[in-house]
């Protein structure tokens, strides 16, 4: 049995110990090859400090940089192509012409021709579109058979190409022998020659677009609805609130926001329109039939630039349309400012 004093003499922690370390833990062994614990001044943690500083710049650096080699530095570019006289089979020679090439695109009557046919389109294309695409989303809201098919064949026109899909309406709008055609001769209406009708190609063109984009549409709307909570449905019912009711009274309110991303969407989208128009068109595409009858904004300067080979006149319209880009979105700004302070 030990003694009270040699006891104390085990436990009190031996001369050569290191300041501060628990009594009977061991000494590190600080031998040639283990190097010392680094402290806060040393290199490791420096280095540990740069790189908690350096890797969240370094991450998103490669997005600037493609940002900026193919969006910022080509915006710029065709900003000063716009105050230039330039042509695409002449372009060392650069004239400095100002703001004379936005003057006279105020003046041309295909421009106002151009932004009138773009929103005439505009209007055909998104109001039914988006029409449609609530009252889908509402029907697949509720529990179907085959949901997750459903959802991939709304998906489908999205995902078709664009070429793919204006040549095959091209074949059903087809003035000899296309199907439209042959429906409204069968229930006795004229054919009608959809190229060169004024109405009747702005119509094919946004058929198009209405095919393509709804489905789309219909999953963001589809989305929206199934974060509504069930409770305001239930609520609703106990009121004696019938499911037509409940779509006016709950779902359409809880919408607004979508709704209004998604009219803002198809807007910049429509004034972008170039693919459906071009294509439909066949060989004179570009100038959007044969009176400019369909010729969107698109079309007007690729028309300029490529076809008639004035790039000065071109980057102006370009330009043209990003301020009408940045006009909407500032319109959707104040929009969603009120929605939010009238919530």
């Amino acid at each position: 049995m030990t003694s009270p004093k040699q006891a104390l003499a085990q436990t009190a922690p031996s001369a050569d110990a290191a300041p501060g370390s628990q009594p009977g833990a061991a000494r590190p062994a600080h031998g040639r090859g283990t190097p010392p614990p680094s402290g806060p001044g040393s290199w490791r943690s420096r280095l540990y400090r740069w790189d908690m500083k350096a890797s969240p710049y370094a991450f998103v650096t490669p997005f600037f940089l493609f940002f900026g080699a193919f969006g910022l530095i080509p915006l710029l570019y065709t900003a000063w192509y716009s105050l230039h006289n330039v042509q695409l089979n002449d372009l060392d020679h650069q004239t400095w012409v100002g703001f004379d090439n936005y003057q006279n695109l105020l003046s041309s009557d295909f421009f106002w021709n151009a932004l009138k046919n773009t929103f005439t389109i505009g209007v055909i294309s998104t109001v039914p579109q988006l029409i449609m695409a609530i009252g889908i989303a509402h029907l697949l809201n509720y529990k179907l058979r085959g949901s997750t098919m459903w959802r991939v064949v709304m998906l489908t026109p999205y995902a078709t190409s664009v070429a793919a899909a204006t040549l095959v309406f091209v074949l059903l709008y087809s003035w000899d022998g296309g199907m439209i055609n042959w429906l409204l001769d069968f229930v006795g209406i004229d054919p009608v020659n959809w190229r060169e009708s004024d109405w009747g190609s702005q119509f094919a063109v946004s058929s198009i677009v209405i095919w393509r984009w709804t489905g789309y549409n219909a999953l963001i709307y589809l989305a929206a609805m199934q974060a509504i909570p069930a409770d305001l449905y239930e609520s609703a019912s106990l009121d004696g609130a019938n499911r037509w009711q409940q779509f006016r009274h709950v779902t359409i309110p809880m919408l607004r926001p979508t709704i209004l991303f998604t009219v803002v969407v198809s807007t910049i989208g429509a004034t972008q329109l170039f693919g459906e128009p071009l294509l439909f068109g066949g060989l004179g595409g570009s100038k959007g039939g044969s009176e400019h009858q369909y010729q969107t904004l698109g079309l007007y300067m690729y028309d300029q630039g490529w076809t008639i080979g004035n790039l000065g006149k071109a980057s102006a319209i370009a330009w043209t349309m990003f301020l009408l880009l940045l006009i909407i979105g500032a319109i959707n700004l104040l929009i969603t400012r009120r929605l939010r302070k009238s919530q």
